[in-house]
């Protein structure tokens, strides 16, 4: 009996995350201006101290893309790095005081990894929600 109660409290608490990362996927969107398109993902995570959120995307040559990064109710809490797939370090933004956002040219298709933690010095906890759009 108490496995269930725990799994239901789990089940409650996963559902009310998400439901913040939805409502911030929505905040975020003001980053991606009427110049950009969404890709139509929003990437999600619940993060908790030095975790640390992944996903891969394949960037297509010729284009200009806009990354939005959002966690909180303020700017600047989040910060993403973007990888090539040798793993080397194309972009942070935690060289820009943690920009909610950056644009990049691409001039080769290219899949990247991008990683995303909270800043330990504004939050410990909380969503983290990436936003991709290209210029129309």
């Amino acid at each position: 009996m108490n496995k269930v109660i725990f799994t239901l409290i789990l089940s409650i608490i996963s559902v009310a995350g998400f439901s913040q990362c939805d409502s911030l996927a929505g905040s975020c969107e003001k980053h991606i201006s009427q110049k950009y398109i969404s890709d139509g993902q929003a990437y999600r995570a619940l993060l908790t101290g030095q975790e640390v959120a992944e996903f891969k995307t394949t960037l297509f040559g010729g284009n200009t893309y806009r990354f939005a990064a959002c966690s909180g109710e303020s700017d600047g809490n989040l910060v993403f790095r973007i990888y090539d797939q040798d793993k080397n370090l194309l972009f942070t933004n935690k060289e820009y005081s943690n920009a909610p956002y950056w644009d990049f040219v691409i001039e080769n298709t290219m899949v990247v990894s991008v990683e995303a933690n909270l800043d330990q010095t504004r939050l410990s906890s909380g969503c983290a929600v990436i936003i991709i759009g290209f210029k129309k």
